[in-house]
């Protein structure tokens, strides 16, 4: 019987190339979007279908603890369990510290660690008394390290992996895994839409010498939600071409 799984943020860059790879991989996929992206979604489904795959959508707003929870009871509704959970969710505010104001501060720890919590705890009892459970939290290279002027991203993407070794020790024996993926610079819209010459410098910093296509980060993702996965958990796998080795 295919896995069921949800991918958080599903209809972004990263997210896409998520969704894509576990169909592909035989998984029944459901992508979150906000619900103020409902026209967008439905071109995406489109999208989805002409490459011949069957990947519907569900709106929720990630960053409310109630509207999560109503997603993820209709998934079981409809499906009877939901076995993977990626949350992938995300957004930047980027700012220096002197000028980050709270609203700015707020936005992001909500939408990039709040969600998780609210994601996965409706999701956390039912994988327990199934035995299994894959839960991937989409963290970034700046979590890693940190990053000037992303005080905010750069704590809510620490948060995802201390949120992870946590949950981790309480689903170990039961069944369920937690892993953190933390990708570097990846080819999406918001890496393409930069300056050229920033570009150009991140790029130079790289070791590898080029950005991650997102279906390289998706293979990383699919590997964790594999029952060939079963005895790591707890981890943080870094998929960022050498920019930051730890």
């Amino acid at each position: 019987m295919a896995r069921i799984a949800l991918v958080t943020g599903g209809i972004g860059g990263l997210g896409t190339a998520i969704c894509i790879r576990l169909a592909q991989d035989g998984c029944t996929v459901i992508a979150n979007c906000h619900p103020s992206e409902a026209a967008a979604a439905t071109e995406w489904q489109a999208a989805r279908a002409a490459e011949g795959l069957t990947i519907t959508t569900i709106a929720a707003d990630v960053s409310s603890f109630d509207d999560s929870t109503r997603m993820v009871n209709d998934i079981i509704a409809q499906h009877g369990t939901l076995d993977i959970l990626v949350n992938c969710a995300g957004i930047t505010r980027d700012k220096t510290f002197r000028k980050m104001e709270a609203a700015q501060w707020n936005a992001v720890i909500d939408v990039n660690l709040n969600s998780v919590f609210n994601v996965t705890r409706p999701a956390w009892e039912g994988m327990l008394e199934r035995g299994f459970g894959r839960i991937i939290n989409i963290s970034s290279v700046n979590g890693q390290r940190g990053q000037f002027g992303q005080a905010n991203y750069s704590a809510a993407k620490a948060g995802m992996h201390g949120f992870t070794m946590a949950l981790a020790q309480e689903g170990a024996a039961k069944g369920v895994t937690v892993n953190t993926v933390s990708p570097g610079y990846t080819d999406t819209a918001m890496t393409l839409a930069m300056d050229d010459a920033v570009r150009a410098s991140i790029i130079s910093g790289i070791p590898m010498r080029r950005m991650a296509q997102p279906a390289e980060i998706a293979a990383a993702i699919a590997f964790l939600a594999s029952d060939d996965s079963a005895y790591i958990t707890g981890a943080n796998l870094p998929v960022n071409g050498g920019l930051f080795m730890h």
